[in-house]
């Protein structure tokens, strides 16, 4: 009985699996405002029903590619605030760990930066919380560091989310790069790398 039972947990896991990977290809064209629940499960070939097994509505849906998307993003914020070296190592390591993100998980990317100011309102608010999660690994770290004595909590979330921004904005710019070939990545890169630096120079001021 408990395998029986285990193969469905399985089929059913699958199911809804597809069902997010066929969103993911359908929302390169569109946003998740226009996408049909139809359109996705005639892509993944399984009855309109069985949508609901799995999910509310298409915002729902989109709520889930949220948390898939920017759950695997945890480990790379945890992997730039544990690099070490000075700040130029530390801002060219960010820079790459962003664009290997990227180069990996376009369509998630792809996804966050059409719907994080996108017309569906609990995955704006999805994409914000993640976003606000970061921001506070980030301060909790920043607040650790020794250029940071003096600083305000207040402050140490400031510069928290403009690390965060930058981040996303970043992922965007390698993203829009990418057909154009090495040249525009790199050139996406350099700027991410200058802004990074101005950022580490009004840091280190901040309290002049």
């Amino acid at each position: 009985m408990s395998h029986t039972v285990g193969i469905r947990q399985a089929q059913k896991q699958k199911t809804r699996q597809s069902l997010m990977e066929a969103a993911l290809v359908l929302l390169e064209d569109q946003s998740l405002s226009s996408l049909g629940l139809r359109e996705v499960t005639r892509a993944v070939g399984v009855a309109p029903t069985a949508f609901y097994r799995h999910f509310r509505d298409t915002a729902d849906l989109g709520v889930a590619l949220v948390d898939e998307a920017l759950g695997s993003l945890h480990a790379v914020i945890r992997a730039t605030l544990a690099a070490t070296g000075d700040s130029a190592e530390r801002i060219d390591s960010t820079v790459g760990l962003v664009a290997r993100h990227v180069r990996a998980y376009p369509a998630h990317v792809r996804f966050i930066a059409r719907e994080r100011h996108g017309g569906v309102e609990p995955v704006r608010a999805a994409i914000g919380e993640q976003l606000r999660l970061f921001a506070d690994e980030v301060a909790a770290w920043l607040a650790t560091q020794p250029d940071s004595a003096g600083w305000s909590e207040d402050d140490l979330r400031m510069l928290a989310h403009v690390y965060v921004d930058h981040m996303v904005m970043t992922a965007s710019a390698f993203l829009e790069a990418e057909p154009y070939g090495d040249e525009r990545v790199e050139a996406a890169a350099s700027l991410a790398r200058r802004q990074l630096r101005l950022v580490s120079l009004g840091r280190r001021h901040w309290l002049d």
